[in-house]
Formats: C-alpha cells, structure tokens, sequence
C-alpha cells in the first residue's frame, strides 16, 4: 500500500502516522516522487487499521495496491506514461526506433553512423561510452572521451542520444551529457546505482536483468521512482535459458504482460537478444505487433571492423529496409512509425 500525504504535511504530522505505523507492525519508507510525499508500505493494512490512519492529519489518500511493486503499477497510475526526450516521445502513439553502434569508437565513427541514420525512421540515437564486457580483455569503452564525443555528435545534429550508466561515481557526468540514461541488464539489481540514478532527473531505460523475473524487473523500475524520478522506461533484452542458437531468449510474453502491469513505457532490444543480425527483422517486427513502444537496434557502418558487437549490427540500410516493413505492422495495429 501507499500512503499519500497532503502537500502541507508537516514533519510532525507525518512523524505521528510513522508512530502509528510502526505500532500496526507495518514496515514504512517516507520518500517523495514526482513531488509528492509519499510513504510505502511492505504489507496491506485491514479496513480497520486504514480508518484509523485515515483520522491523523496529513493524509492526502491511501492506495491500496496489491503488488510489491506500488508507483509502477498500472493500478497507481490509469493513464500510460509518456516520456519526452529532446521532443521525442516515448510510450505514445508512435513507436520510437533507437539506433545506433554498439559503442563510441571516435567521433569520425559515431558522426557517420549518426549522419545516415538522420536518413531513416530513427529518432534516438544509442551509443556506450562506458562498456562492461564478460572479457576483462575486450574493449571497454571510450569512458568520458566517449561522452563528450556523444554530445558533440548531438549537437552537429540535433538528434536525442542514450548511452549506458555502469558505475555510481559516474551517473552526474553521464546525466550532464546525454538525454537518456541506460541501465544494463547486468546492473538491473544494482540498488545504489538504481536510486543514484532516481536522483538524476533524466528518463531511464532500464533493462531487464539476464535472469530476472517480470515482478523482480519492475521493482527495480519502483527503487528509481521511488527515488524521484518517475520517468522509467522498461526494455526486454531477452533472458538466459538453455537456448544456445542464439544470444538470449527473446520473452515477447513479457512486453504484453508488462502493459497489462504496468503504465510505464516498454521497448524491446532484439540486437542483444538475438546476437546474430539474420533474425533481428524477424523479432523486430513480432516485438512491434506485441506492442512494443519502441526497439533499441545495434546498427554500424562497417559491423565486421566493429569494436564490439559486429555481428549482432545491421548495416544502416538494413535498418533502412526493415523500417518500411516495421512501418506497415504499426499501422496495421492503429500507431505509427
């Protein structure tokens, strides 16, 4: 449950309803998101106990949600979230393509890349500058070289960027460069990196962890709402199983569900999921008749010399090609491209 506070509660009044609180045995948290006070609740209370609380002064409203999850949740919020980022909107009628290389190998490489995809359906441009790698003797990235390439690129040409947040120290640096900030799916359980970047003030996307439940997924989205920052953006990645053709299995079934759950916006990473570039048309279009609010693709301009990630990168007029096909199913379920 969440116990919503009045905007003119003050510091004695919410310390009487904490007293009472504990007295219930109710284990409570005071946070404020979105800037509203708020304070949640591990357990639900019984009617008895909710008009009793209901009688102490500052008490706005009490939600009474079932899930462990509470701000993420579609029975918190009605309406579905959408998110803006630079004037591109994320979770709308329109379905949001980003794209992008793997990682940032220079500026001649990302300004390239980023050049021709001005030419297709993108809007979004994703590139890392920090790389965490299963190897500790691959590339790891360009780090805040990398970063500063990224805005250069975004200034030149005027098109929203992304990139990955891996390490606390680094998530004021990261958020001071780009539009959107990404949490991998390795750091999906990251808890300090979770409520840093609640404190950030940029939209998230937040990837499914390679093992991690719907529910566990969502949780993490609640530690960085709850953290002040409302504005979360689930994407499925796919997730480990014995499945070996492929990089991951791709779960489908966790986007539809997901929108039944949750208000929040969710796009589907089909690169990362697949790990070889023949089936990504494929999974891209059935992640967009899914319902799918956007796809986060790996594209490069010479995938074989590629730093990181080459075979899992589609030529830009691949990219190109499959947008016409991507653009057809949008339509086809009552949204656009």
């Amino acid at each position: 449950m969440l116990i919503q506070l009045t905007p003119s509660a003050t510091a004695e009044d919410i310390h009487g309803i904490q007293i009472l609180l504990d007295h219930l045995g109710q284990v409570n948290c005071l946070f404020e998101s979105n800037h509203k006070k708020m304070i949640g609740l591990e357990k639900g209370l019984k009617d008895d106990q909710i008009k009793m609380i209901l009688q102490l002064k500052g008490i706005e409203k009490i939600h009474a949600l079932t899930t462990p999850y509470k701000l993420a949740s579609i029975a918190f919020k009605k309406e579905r979230t959408v998110i803006q980022a630079r004037g591109v909107a994320i979770g709308g009628n329109k379905i949001v393509l980003i794209a992008g290389p793997c990682a940032i190998e220079s500026k001649k490489q990302l300004s390239a890349i980023t050049q021709k995809l001005r030419n297709t359906k993108t809007s979004i441009i994703r590139a890392s500058a920090y790389k965490p790698r299963s190897s500790p003797y691959s590339f790891q990235g360009l780090n805040e070289e990398g970063l500063k390439i990224h805005k250069e690129v975004q200034k030149e040409h005027r098109m929203p960027i992304e990139t990955e947040v891996t390490d606390i120290r680094d998530v004021a640096i990261v958020a001071e460069h780009v539009d959107i900030i990404r949490i991998g799916a390795r750091n999906m359980q990251n808890f300090d990196l979770l409520k840093e970047v609640g404190k950030a003030k940029k939209p998230v996307i937040l990837k499914r962890g390679l093992s991690a439940t719907v529910e566990e997924w969502l949780l993490a989205a609640e530690y960085i709402m709850m953290h002040g920052n409302p504005e979360v953006i689930l994407c499925e990645r796919g997730i480990r199983t014995f499945e070996t053709s492929m990089r991951n299995t791709l779960d489908l079934s966790s986007v539809a569900l997901v929108k039944q759950l949750s208000h929040l916006p969710v796009i589907v990473d089909p690169s990362h999921a697949a790990g070889r570039k023949d089936i990504i048309p494929a999974i891209s279009k059935a992640a967009i008749a899914a319902g799918a609010d956007g796809l986060l693709i790996e594209v490069h301009h010479n995938p074989t010399a590629a730093l990181c990630d080459g075979k899992q990168a589609l030529l830009i007029e691949e990219l190109a090609s499959l947008s016409v096909d991507l653009e057809k199913i949008a339509i086809a379920i009552g949204r656009s491209l």
